[in-house]
């Protein structure tokens, strides 16, 4: 799935960054990615799109710790989980001081990395620093933006943010337009399905390079999704 959470792990133990890419790939939502240092991490999240990085904290060239602080200073806003072998209350306040987001203890089950990988992008998601990517667009819903690939913004309605951010989380799921109703304005019995259709009209206007052809954001029998 093209919309998938893409991220790093972060390790110089092989066995562990082969194991952990071959069980969160499994998982389509997660599109994996490994390195095995400390500055590897720093370029690799300078480039492409990372939603989460998962960091071991004894890297070879320098602490864990360091690495994510120098991260976030690039301007790195995406969570980070930290991997330690150690569970000290200092070990942890020292991690997230650095600027991790959670901190998991080595030996760790796969479930419990599992539901905080989760638990992080859901929070990060719906806070202002989350950027998506919908076909060429950068989709920033923090700021109600949408950048093309030449860096050109178009700038969103908050309604027009709404449906984009509820479309993408479906995956390419056809999303009803009751349900889109519900989710955008509530229950609020002034709004019809003419208004949702108002406002898609607009959407593909903005971001479709042929509106009466769309690419994009198509309708389908029951609603509408969203082609990556």
């Amino acid at each position: 799935m093209s919309n998938a959470s893409r991220l790093l792990v972060v390790d110089d133990d092989q066995d562990l960054r082969d194991t952990l890419s071959e069980q969160l790939g499994l998982h389509e939502e997660f599109q994996v990615t490994t390195v095995d240092t400390g500055s590897a991490a720093i370029e690799a999240v300078k480039g492409d799109r990372i939603d989460l990085a998962i960091m071991d904290v004894g890297l070879p060239d320098m602490d864990g710790r360091e690495a994510v602080k120098v991260m976030r200073q690039n301007g790195f806003r995406s969570p980070i989980i930290m991997l330690t072998g150690q569970g000290s209350d200092n070990d942890t306040v020292m991690g997230l001081e650095a600027g991790a987001n959670d901190y998991v203890v080595k030996p760790f089950k796969f479930a419990v990395l599992l539901a905080r990988i989760r638990a992080q992008l859901r929070q990060y998601e719906a806070s202002e620093d989350a950027v998506f990517q919908i076909g060429p667009y950068t989709f920033r819903p923090g700021s109600k933006l949408l950048t093309n690939e030449k860096g050109s913004k178009l700038k969103l309605t908050e309604k027009e943010t709404a449906i984009l951010r509820y479309l993408y989380r479906a995956g390419q799921a056809v999303v009803g337009r009751d349900t889109l109703l519900t989710e955008v304005w509530g229950y609020n019995s002034n709004v019809t399905t003419h208004t949702l259709e108002t406002h898609i009209y607009r959407l593909r206007q903005k971001i479709e390079a042929d509106p009466s052809n769309a690419r994009i954001l198509v309708t389908e029998p029951g609603g509408y999704k969203l082609i990556p």
